[in-house]
């Protein structure tokens, strides 16, 4: 049994709470090679710093939020004949030689697109988008958006659920300037004429792509 596999099983049968509750779950001791080899395909696992993190599922409502986002700025993309890149956790994205991260959703500018192959992708995404929880939102928010600015992505979305709460980060001068939204706009500045009304965020059931799609184009900016 691979040690992947052994942390796994003594996360389920060992420590009850974590098999029943959200978590995030570290260990130290490994190596990036080690993460590389061992971390699965079909999970959530992330390298930094000598730690893995593990993540617990995600509920069907922050499934539900990252494919109408990506769908969304997908066929954005695609109507602006911007021929960017998206990828979606569990995509393993290298930021520097001890740390990568699998966002729910990277960006990556059309000259980029081409370089984006393989595990790790080695090129920074334009754009981040993570979908928090009450057991990541001190990763997402503090953590990663430490990180992100310190290697230079432009542009990085928190969406909060449970506050229904849309954080956005821009960079300036090295650092995020953050905003913090529950309605209005954010206008990117990575993604040609794109806008998002962070209320559709909050919807049951989220709204249809192309009627949003359809508002972006006609109100512009």
């Amino acid at each position: 049994m691979t040690t992947a596999a052994v942390l796994e099983t003594h996360l389920v049968q060992d420590l009850p709470y974590l098999a029943r509750h959200p978590y995030v779950a570290r260990v130290g001791g490994w190596r990036v090679e080690d993460y590389l080899r061992e971390a699965p395909e079909n999970r959530r696992w992330e390298f930094a710093y000598g730690e893995v993190l593990m993540y617990s599922p995600a509920t069907a409502e922050h499934q539900d939020v990252v494919w109408f986002l990506a769908y969304l700025v997908f066929s954005w993309m695609q109507a602006r004949n911007w021929q960017g890149k998206i990828l979606l956790a569990p995509a393993a994205v290298q930021l520097a030689e001890d740390l990568i991260r699998e966002p729910d959703i990277s960006v990556f500018r059309p000259e980029d697109a081409p370089k984006v192959t393989g595990v790790p992708v080695k090129v920074l995404p334009v754009l981040v988008v993570e979908v928090t929880s009450p057991s990541t939102r001190t990763v997402d928010l503090v953590e990663k958006a430490q990180e992100y600015a310190s290697v230079g992505i432009p542009e990085y979305w928190v969406v909060d659920l449970p506050r229904k709460r849309f954080v956005g980060h821009a960079l300036e001068a090295g650092r995020y300037r953050v905003s913090e939204l529950s309605r209005g706009r954010w206008v990117s500045a990575v993604i040609p004429g794109f806008w998002l009304d962070v209320a559709w965020l909050w919807q049951h059931p989220l709204p249809d792509v192309q009627k949003c799609l359809r508002e972006i184009t006609r109100q512009g900016r």
